[in-house]
């Protein structure tokens, strides 16, 4: 038998190394090695039971596991450059441990329902603890949205100021996607939770082995009930490679926004200077480059998914070698994620936002315009007429070079007779943000509703995911 390998015994010329270094996978797969024992540990129990492992060689194999998940966990598990991936690596280090009872393992398995099993323990404990550092990420958002919900701020559409908002409604909108993002997870893990271990290379074993047992032992609500479907469906990587993408898309229209608030344009925000860079020749110079990265790392993401789409679009019948190309893009989308929220939710939690500039700047751009319609909405006019009208204080404002708020009396009466001196009630920041106190406005009396919601949203998500996590490794 070819070292290192789990396959050969056909063969009479060895590999090229050429086919040698285009075949060997263990120098990214290993991190799935103590997945790979979990499974071989669930696989032990279930030949134990069919009879085909006695007691005490199953005993051995399974203190064996347990020894080398350990080692594994303190770096002292390593694979030697001979081995082609990390299920042929962990057969030799067993059967250099233990002799041929190690070789027993074998029976029932293949790597192909090895490495899709590996797969799916592998991402469902890295979602939740992306889980983890979202709802981290959201509660940064929370308590600046709590802490400015009586500040005002303009609204914008289209970049252009539309409506004076609360600053905390403002805030608080990036913690809503990112809750849709955690439930997305929650909501991929129970398609991912079924178990491909005893399919074989495709068509099952003849052996008396039971999948549903080893599913279950090794967490997954049960087996998958066509073998040939479970080692080659790969849309649990898909389906994860596109909610990373998403959570990648949100993070950059934070980076987006907050790069503007820091502008001197904007002046909104004062960065942290720890989560600030300089510039090697300007000193006065503080970029935001936690925000930009946001957004430059959001393009790895979205490739890494579309990556594995194009991969997977051409593939016949049952298991085929593309699949190894599986991993690669969904690790480094991992492990992209893993050092970019925690970036992120230290610049959000640190930054200081300038109230003072923020609510000078809320009526401007003619922002109460809506209000004025509103008001005469309730006073019967038709909103299409109501429309005209405030447009046109709006075309009069222009003229005259003034805000709304500073036409005179004759001068409202003049554009329309029911523009009255009580039509100044609404033309007030505040008087117009309190009044949108229904579920989902932004009066601060809703915001704090809101608030309150999103905090019992992000408590459960954290105990979703940190129950998930106590439960595996």
């Amino acid at each position: 038998m070819s070292h290192g390998k789990l396959w050969g015994g056909r063969f009479n010329e060895s590999v090229s190394d050429a086919m040698e270094a285009l075949s060997r996978s263990v120098h990214f797969d290993w991190r799935l090695a103590p997945y790979d024992l979990r499974g071989s540990i669930a696989h032990a129990h279930i030949l134990e039971s069919a009879g085909l492992l006695s007691p005490a060689e199953s005993k051995s194999i399974v203190a064996e596991l347990n020894l080398m998940i350990t080692q594994f966990h303190d770096g002292v598990l390593l694979p030697q450059s001979s081995d082609e991936d990390v299920h042929g690596a962990l057969e030799r280090l067993l059967v250099e441990r233990l002799g041929e009872v190690g070789g027993k393992l074998r029976a029932g398995r293949s790597r192909n329902d090895q490495v899709a099993t590996d797969f799916r323990l592998f991402l469902r404990d890295a979602a939740a603890h992306v889980v983890l550092q979202l709802s981290t990420l959201a509660d940064a958002f929370i308590v600046q949205a709590e802490k400015h919900m009586h500040a005002t701020a303009p609204g914008f559409t289209h970049l252009q100021h539309a409506q004076p908002v609360s600053l905390g409604h403002e805030i608080a909108k990036h913690a809503h996607a990112l809750l849709r993002d955690i439930d997305r997870l929650q909501d991929w893990d129970k398609r991912a939770a079924y178990s491909p271990l005893g399919a074989g290379a495709l068509a099952g074993s003849a052996l008396e082995l039971d999948p549903k047992r080893s599913a279950l032992e090794l967490g997954f609500t049960d087996a998958i009930a066509n073998s040939i479907d479970a080692v080659s469906d790969r849309d649990f990587a898909a389906e994860a490679a596109f909610i990373f993408a998403l959570i990648g898309v949100h993070l950059s229209r934070i980076g987006e926004e907050w790069c503007l608030y820091a502008s001197k344009e904007f002046g909104w925000v004062n960065l942290s200077d720890a989560y600030s860079t300089g510039s090697s020749i300007m000193p006065q110079k503080k970029n935001p480059d936690v925000a930009e990265l946001a957004r430059g790392k959001s393009g790895r993401l979205i490739g890494n998914m579309v990556s594995i789409l194009t991969m997977l679009k051409g593939l016949p019948f049952a298991y085929n070698r593309d699949l190894q190309e599986d991993k690669e893009p969904l690790f480094d989308s991992l492990d992209t994620l893993t050092v970019l929220l925690p970036a992120i939710t230290g610049m959000v939690h640190t930054s200081t936002f300038n109230v003072e500039v923020i609510a000078a700047s809320a009526p401007t751009g003619y922002s109460l315009a809506t209000e004025v319609a509103d008001w005469l909405v309730v006073r019967g006019m038709p909103f299409r007429s109501a429309h005209e009208v405030a447009g046109a204080c709006v075309r009069q404002c222009e003229v005259l070079g003034i805000d709304l708020d500073e036409l005179s009396d004759a001068q409202l009466v003049e554009i329309h007779p029911m523009l009255t001196p009580e039509v100044r009630l609404v033309l007030r920041v505040d008087g117009a943000i309190a009044g949108r106190s229904r579920f989902g406005g932004t009066a601060p009396a809703a915001v704090s509703v809101q608030i309150a919601a999103l905090k019992s949203e992000t408590s459960r998500t954290r105990a979703w995911a940190e129950s998930k996590l106590a439960a595996s490794l």
